[in-house]
């Protein structure tokens, strides 16, 4: 069922927004949509209640997302236009656009399992607002989706609701963790994808005018809803083939006299390469990068394009190969022998200014080295204690008890490198550079190592300090 053109809602009672999840797009996103369109009300929804009470804590410093520039703009709307909540069905009753930013994980069961998206949250979602629903809709898709999601979502609705209509838009977020903020406040670009009928084209319009409060008309882009879909998909898969692509070239370097740093400055002086997306480092992680690809390797496998699934397939093989050939090379580097060693990570949060752990390379490098009986210590300014444990207790290598005994999480990073054998820097947070590294020399045991996932440190410097220094992609 679509919306008749002069049945669909005019933009001036365009008067409250509904997001259905309280996670890292949702919030964020919400949140800027607030501060920049004060004459609406946004209500972001979860059935969480723990995460909901954290977006309402007054100390704005616990909020569950870490993301610069974030609590100022909570701080700023939060309970005059920005209100969290767990009424899920009353937000979605009163509200005119209803986004919809659940978790879309990748299947660890059945047809598809270990590629293809879970979509089950996606489903319990719009049966639940076709229930609730008693006016008119339009309904975004803002989780990250495979393509002719929202096909699916438009035959629950049609088929299962009260008799109102809704229009389905496909609203894709192209956020990268630490610059979130300014990523929507300064976006490239706005996609909004939607039918080709007069009603699917004035839903466009009408989201697209949202937008338009801060950014300018030109960088809105408008497509269909398939290629809006698959768009979100290939651009993570883009930016991932790059940093698997210098990584690879890095292992390369080290085997020679070449400097990945000089070779992918090199290259990325050519225009028609760039120079974005050629840092080298211990591999990338975060929800969007892998779960996009193999959900993009499962759509083509499905479609029959058995080389388009092995092309991408090959972007997560390597990015593997990179966070398993930096623990290997931390083992042998310590005489082929980490066992009862005790080895300090520097960060463990996929990148800096953030404090998602999502497929952090830390994660695997740690389960490895765990599995030789090394001794760790780990220090994040953002992540905390139970969080690493979780992420390695999901891996099930082992039981949490060991996990437990052979790892600690500490809050003091002066603390932790006392009689340490060796550092690695997982995550390229920026305090780690002001560090008094002849002070943390002299806590070490000699030969004091430092394995420099992420090109951080001054090379002559650490070496001139005394440490064996060791960094991907060069000798």
């Amino acid at each position: 069922m679509y919306f008749n053109t002069e049945d669909i809602i005019p933009m001036k009672e365009i008067t409250k927004i509904c997001c259905i999840g309280a996670g890292y797009v949702g919030g964020p996103t919400m949140s800027v949509i607030a501060k920049k369109c004060p004459h609406i009300q946004v209500t972001v929804v979860d059935i969480n209640a723990d995460r909901i009470a954290q977006w309402n804590e007054a100390d704005l410093d616990k909020l569950p997302i870490y993301e610069p520039g974030l609590k100022e703009i909570v701080a700023a709307t939060r309970n005059k236009n920005l209100f969290f909540s767990t009424e899920v069905d009353k937000a979605i009753d009163e509200a005119d656009v209803i986004f919809i930013s659940v978790n879309t994980p990748t299947k660890t069961y059945g047809k598809g399992k270990g590629q293809a998206a879970d979509l089950k949250f996606i489903e319990l979602c719009a049966r639940n607002i076709a229930k609730v629903a008693t006016t008119d809709k339009i309904v975004v898709e803002k989780s990250t989706l495979p393509v002719r999601t929202a096909g699916a979502i438009k035959n629950i609705l049609d088929n299962t609701g009260n008799g109102v209509n809704f229009e389905i838009l496909s609203n894709p977020e192209f956020l990268a963790e630490g610059t979130a903020i300014q990523d929507l406040l300064n976006a490239d670009r706005v996609l909004i994808g939607g039918d080709e009928t007069p009603s699917g084209q004035k839903a466009k319009d009408l989201l697209s005018q949202i937008y338009e409060n801060w950014l300018p008309k030109e960088r809105i882009l408008q497509t269909n809803v398939w290629s809006s879909e698959l768009s979100k998909l290939v651009a993570n898969a883009f930016l991932a083939q790059r940093v698997s692509s210098i990584n690879s070239i890095s292992a390369l370097c080290e085997k020679t006299d070449a400097n990945v740093e000089e070779v992918a400055r090199a290259i990325g002086y050519d225009s028609r390469i760039g120079s974005k997306f050629l840092s080298s480092s211990v591999g990338f992680g975060g929800s969007c990068f892998q779960k996009d690809i193999l959900n993009l390797v499962y759509i083509s496998h499905s479609l029959g394009l058995q080389e388009v699934a092995d092309y991408w397939e090959q972007v997560i093989i390597m990015n593997d190969y990179q966070k398993r050939r930096f623990a290997d090379n931390i083992i042998s580097t310590l005489y082929n022998t980490v066992s009862g060693k005790k080895i300090v990570f520097f960060g463990w949060a996929f990148k800096k200014d953030t404090n998602d752990t999502r497929e952090s390379a830390a994660i695997y490098v740690a389960d490895a080295l765990l599995e030789e009986r090394a001794e760790l210590s780990v220090f994040d300014p953002q992540v905390k204690e139970q969080i690493v444990f979780r992420d390695l207790d999901y891996l099930n290598t082992r039981t949490p008890e060991e996990n437990r005994n052979l790892l600690t999480v500490v809050n003091d990073p002066m603390e932790q490198v006392e009689n340490a054998h060796a550092i690695a820097i997982l995550t390229e947070w920026d305090e780690f550079k002001t560090y008094d590294w002849e002070k943390i020399y002299d806590k070490m045991l000699k030969p004091a190592f430092i394995f420099d996932g992420r090109r951080l440190l001054d090379k002559a410097k650490m070496e001139e300090i005394g440490f064996n220094y060791y960094r991907i992609g060069q000798v």
